[in-house]
């Protein structure tokens, strides 16, 4: 049976630095140098997961096909390597002393005084194992947090245990370090990330490949002092300056330092051919685009933080590189929103797009802003609250429904035309228990849905607890509102649209957790092409 190689990737200076964009590009690289890779992530913290977590604190919660809430950075893993992750790609602190103290109470441990070491440590090398199954060549492992933190000591001690266990030809530690450009000095200065690998061989970890994030490219004095203050091969210091364009050309720089060439000799494996052309021309396509610009609106509640829509600006970008054209997203406070100043704040954009969210905090302002679109004929692209509202707004506007609402906002709605789902009136809890993960969807023919996936039925992943009341569903209809997308038993309404406008598309579930740059998602292709058509 062959060992299945390991990385493990760690962060130190500072926080941000990007070890999710470099993981996932090393992903990319050996994948199509021919291994089959997968990516884990595990996070100090100690909540069980983000799913019960603000986005201003952790950005956006990323939904796998097995229905874990997990970090963001999944889907840069997934966006790049193409390889999709699952309920074990993420682990927090958390969820690892969750399962240690059940055991305890189980009585599993006979008895013995339970410890971070062993206990604790032993349980995240189980997690890490969990992944290095007899399919795959190569597991990459991403530490959250910065070393000398005090809550990632265990993830520490635990990748430096497994690499004692599996041998140095089986394991490498690659430490990803800032190298601050100081402006008062006119100079980049290597202290900080020697102290920050100070720190990782006080642990007892040894890095094997430094990669030094900075704002200008290092000089060769830099390389040699970060080499033997580091006791880092020289070769093995690599440089990433923060690129020009965009994040996808991360890997491209990687490639030209020979990163993955020398990741898999480092792990005795063969070095074969590196297949990237289509990687490059994405790339060239996203720079210079055919079709020039189309700028589009995106109404949320939490558009002051990028992270927290960030599957959906990404895949906004795919949908731009599908279309030959570069999208610039307006990212617009829906509590900013009324009926008087839409129309201003709206001006000028060629598509709005109103994505999920929880609470009433605007609301009202996200309703206004797809009265606007539907009413002067803007391409509409909703998604999860997006589409409830969607229905709220045809309901108020259309279909007579006074009081129309969500019972989410308003429990007393003479018209709750979105409600809580039927087996969600019994959750008590709220971490981890809404409808989750992939579930199928059959199209309706003839419809905008049908035409852009070119398929009858689909499977999409889904985060919410209401859904679409079918109890108003005749009266929305008479409306002009076409049910293009139900679950296979008609019970579960999952996309709607209209078939007096160019572009009003709304769906239940979250399509960008399924977008790559290479593979843009049908439906914001879609609504790109209609954004661009509606530009002209």
């Amino acid at each position: 049976m062959k060992e299945t190689k390991h990385l493990f990737i760690t962060g130190g200076v500072v926080s941000s630095l990007g070890k999710g964009i470099t993981a996932a590009s090393i992903a990319l690289l050996l994948k199509r140098r021919g291994y089959s890779v997968k990516m884990q992530k595990l996070d100090p913290y100690l909540n069980v997961d983000p799913g019960t977590m603000s986005p201003y604190q952790h950005g956006e919660v990323y939904v796998t096909e097995d229905g874990a809430e997990t970090d963001l950075d999944l889907g840069h893993y997934e966006r790049y390597s193409g390889t999709p992750c699952c309920e074990h790609s993420n682990y927090t602190a958390g969820k690892i002393y969750k399962t240690v103290l059940e055991r305890e109470r189980k009585g599993e441990y006979l008895g013995r005084t339970v410890q971070v070491i062993p206990h604790i440590t032993n349980e995240i090398t189980r997690a890490i194992s969990a992944m290095a199954t007899d399919d795959v060549d190569i597991v990459i492992t991403e530490i959250g947090g910065t070393v000398g933190d005090i809550e990632s000591l265990p993830f520490m001690e635990a990748i430096r245990q497994y690499r004692h266990k599996i041998g140095a030809k089986n394991g490498l530690f690659i430490h990803l370090t800032l190298v601050p450009y100081i402006a008062a000095a006119g100079e980049l200065k290597t202290k900080p990330s020697q102290q920050s690998v100070s720190i990782l061989r006080e642990i007892g970890i040894m890095p094997d490949f430094l990669v030094c994030r900075s704002e200008r490219p290092l000089d060769p004095e830099h390389i040699d002092k970060l080499s033997l203050f580091c006791n880092v091969e020289r070769d093995k210091v690599i440089q990433e300056v923060d690129v020009a364009n965009t994040i996808y050309e991360v890997p491209l720089e990687l490639i030209d330092q020979d990163v993955d060439v020398k990741i898999l000799q480092s792990l005795d494996l063969e070095v074969n051919d590196l297949k990237i052309d289509d990687w490059r021309k994405m790339v060239e396509t996203y720079i210079e685009p055919q079709n020039g610009i189309v700028e589009l609106a995106v109404v949320g509640k939490y558009v002051s933080l990028a992270d927290a829509y960030k599957s959906i600006n990404e895949a906004l970008i795919h949908a731009g590189i599908a279309n030959s054209a570069k999208v610039k997203l307006r990212h617009i406070e829906a509590e900013k929103i009324n009926q008087d100043n839409v129309a201003e704040l709206l001006e000028g954009v060629s598509g709005l797009m109103v994505p999920g969210g929880f609470g009433h905090r605007g609301v009202q302002g996200k309703i206004d802003a797809i009265n606007y679109a539907r009413t002067n004929n803007v391409p509409f692209f909703g998604i999860c609250l997006g589409m409830q509202l969607s229905v709220v707004e045809t309901a108020r506007h259309i279909a007579g429904l006074t009081g129309a609402n969500s019972s989410e906002f308003d429990e007393s709605s003479p018209a709750p035309v979105i409600d809580l789902m039927l087996d969600q009136k019994s959750v008590t809890e709220m971490g981890g228990t809404m409808r989750l993960g992939s579930y199928p969807c059959v199209l309706k023919e003839g419809t905008k849905a049908q035409a852009v996936y070119k398929s009858d039925r689909i499977d999409e992943r889904h985060r919410h607890r209401y859904e679409f009341n079918n109890k108003f569903k005749e009266q929305l209809e008479a409306a002009g509102l076409v049910i293009s997308g139900t679950s296979p038993d008609g019970t579960l309404v999952e996309i709607v649209e209209r078939e007096d406008h160019p572009w009003f598309v709304a769906c239940q579930f979250h399509p960008e957790f399924k977008s790559t740059p290479l593979d843009a998602h049908p439906l914001f292709s879609g609504f790109v092409k209609a954004s661009l058509d509606y530009r002209k």
